[in-house]
């Protein structure tokens, strides 16, 4: 698997596979984040999930995968930084925010210093019609929130240091997505960076989850949430681990605004899985968003 995902590194079946990849992720991150803000509190959900991703990565950092090379770890300490700083903040802005306001002012913010971000590090430069496509999309996507933001009546109260909080859990995206790219384009082997991503990244938000439970007064069952912790994970891999496979077979700037389609679908998880209510004005943004992802391939 490893030999064939690297034949195909800047070739043009590369790239659609690539576009592939990063659409499914887009899909299975809004899965994602409804499975943190659904009926568990979020730092809980965050704890299960980083749980079962973290318990089943072990096995194959430690005796599958190749041996990260010397100059792998640091990298590793660097991007369990910025995800941690991440999980934080996305932590606080779903327990402050209705998820269908605050999750589309984080994707929207991530793609575009995503792509500032992919050309200064690796040098990746869009044409003006993909310029065009990404302010169509992140119009789209703010347009949402704005949307969201006059006609939602829960959590009101918090609605504003939420959006503040969804702008920076944005930059956090846009952060790791550049990093996350940076580094598995530094290993030989790309599934040797996935398999310890899994496990570092597994180890820490578990024992917040722990100390935040022992402090909740109303317990929730443990069952329930270890399914939804281990359902989220499996979800982690594919979401996380597709994209990060499309930054190392095409353009990082192409591959995180594709995946901001995340948006159209998680309007959709909300309206059917949160109760969420999706009206025609929602779907004619949706819409737009969905505009902008296509004119950036094309224009590419």
């Amino acid at each position: 698997m490893s030999a064939w995902i690297i034949s195909l590194e800047g070739t043009e079946a590369g790239h659609h596979l690539a576009m592939i990849l990063a659409l499914t992720a887009a899909f299975l991150h809004a899965l994602f984040g409804a499975l943190q803000k659904g009926r568990h509190d979020p730092w809980l959900s965050r704890g299960a999930i980083d749980f079962s991703y973290g318990l089943i990565a072990a096995p194959f950092a430690l005796f599958v995968v190749p041996w990260p090379e010397p100059h792998m770890w640091p990298i590793f300490a660097g991007m369990f930084v910025i995800h941690l700083g991440y999980k934080i903040a996305q932590g606080y802005t779903y327990t402050k925010g209705a998820y269908t306001v605050v999750y589309p002012v984080v994707r929207g913010t991530g793609p575009l210093f995503a792509v500032i971000g992919a050309g200064i590090v690796f040098g990746e430069h869009f044409s003006a019609v993909q310029w065009f496509g990404v302010f169509t999309l992140v119009a789209g996507i703010f347009g949402l929130a704005i949307y969201n933001l006059r006609t939602i009546t829960v959590g009101r109260d918090t609605m504003v240091p939420a959006l503040m909080l969804a702008v920076l859990t944005g930059g956090f995206v846009a952060l790791y997505t550049t990093y996350d790219a940076y580094g598995i384009r530094a290993t030989a082997d790309p599934f040797t960076f996935l398999a310890w991503f899994f496990f570092i990244d597994g180890l820490v938000m578990p024992v917040v989850a722990a100390v935040r439970y022992r402090s909740l007064v109303e317990k929730p069952a443990v069952g329930p949430l270890m399914l939804r912790g281990l359902i989220g994970g499996i979800v982690a891999y594919f979401s996380f681990g597709f994209v990060m496979l499309a930054t190392r077979l095409d353009n990082v700037g192409e591959a995180a605004v594709l995946r901001e389609t995340s948006t159209v679908f998680a309007a959709l998880i909300g309206w059917l899985m949160l109760g969420e209510g999706v009206g025609p004005r929602r779907l004619a943004l949706m819409a737009l968003i969905a505009l902008g992802a296509v004119i950036v391939e094309m224009g590419g």
